[in-house]
């Protein structure tokens, strides 16, 4: 049955939380291949950050998902950054609180070092990797604590509507982990295709751009054509960019800090094992405290 266009947007019943350096790229891209399932074109929305776009209103924030469809998704890992990223699911809920949630998350450990090779690459962190992660009011932690996060939305929504998958889940197991998504959401968990095997944004990838790159892309013609036209000026930004950068080699971790690391995750991971009924024997964590 095809479902009637709403010109004005319509409010998502689908909103990926988190979480940052885990894979909401990728998932983002395959739920926006399902027919049943429109994705926001911008894929990070944050209306509801508390430096979003929530002053924009809701009319704004309905406009992100026109079209025919059963599921209108978003996904912006900001809202998983409590407590640096504060108040989200009270304002969540109060707009749509009948949304499922998904909550992609990945080795903790390996969530900090990818988050870590990421600000490197961005030039917003300029620390060694010891001292950056000396710091435990910062983001590495906080984000890397799943189920703190997800205690801010259990507040709100009731355990029903979130779904809590798994990076790795969603690489190697990545058919069968696709249909348990689609069966929460209530879609066809039947349909396939060829483009689930691409894989988005890894962090091998990762480049740093030079200061000449990076005067390049901030020349006032280059702001224009992101107004005019994001895609063309995506493409000219990747051409600018690769000659212009290096490659950011991903940061080793010793057993001596992974083991420090895991310990004071421990708590955390032991109620996220106690909810969610899974072990995460997969988990570095495990390995670095022999």
């Amino acid at each position: 049955m095809k479902l009637p266009t709403n010109a004005t947007g319509n409010l998502p019943n689908l909103i990926i939380i988190g979480a940052k350096k885990c894979g909401t790229t990728s998932l983002h891209y395959y739920l926006s291949i399902h027919p049943e399932v429109l994705m926001s074109r911008e894929k990070e929305v944050n209306f509801f950050a508390s430096e979003g776009n929530w002053d924009k209103g809701v009319e704004w924030y309905k406009s992100n998902f026109v079209g025919n469809a059963k599921i209108y998704g978003e996904a912006s890992p900001q809202y998983t950054g409590y407590p640096h990223c504060n108040g989200v699911p009270v304002k969540m809920h109060s707009v749509v609180p009948h949304a499922k949630l998904i909550y992609i998350i990945r080795d903790p450990i390996e969530r900090m070092l990818s988050d870590y090779t990421h600000l490197i690459a961005s030039g917003s962190e300029t620390r060694p990797l010891a001292e950056a992660l000396a710091d435990y009011a910062s983001s590495y932690f906080s984000r890397s604590q799943y189920f703190m996060q997800l205690e801010q939305y259990l507040q709100f929504y009731p355990p029903s509507q979130i779904l809590v998958i798994t990076q790795e889940d969603l690489l190697q197991r990545r058919n069968e982990t696709l249909r348990t998504i689609f069966n929460f959401l209530e879609v066809d968990v039947t349909f396939q295709s060829l483009r689930f095997s691409i894989a988005k944004h890894q962090s091998r990838n990762k480049r740093r751009m030079s200061q000449r790159g990076k005067s390049l892309t901030r020349m006032p013609i280059m702001s224009s054509l992101k107004q005019w036209s994001p895609s063309l000026y995506g493409y000219l930004s990747w051409f600018i960019y690769y000659p212009f950068s290096h490659r950011v080699e991903p940061p080793a971790l010793n057993h001596k800090l992974r083991s420090h690391l895991a310990e004071y995750l421990r708590d955390d991971i032991n109620r996220l094992k106690a909810y969610t009924g899974r072990d995460f024997a997969e988990w570095s964590v495990y390995s670095a405290r022999e």
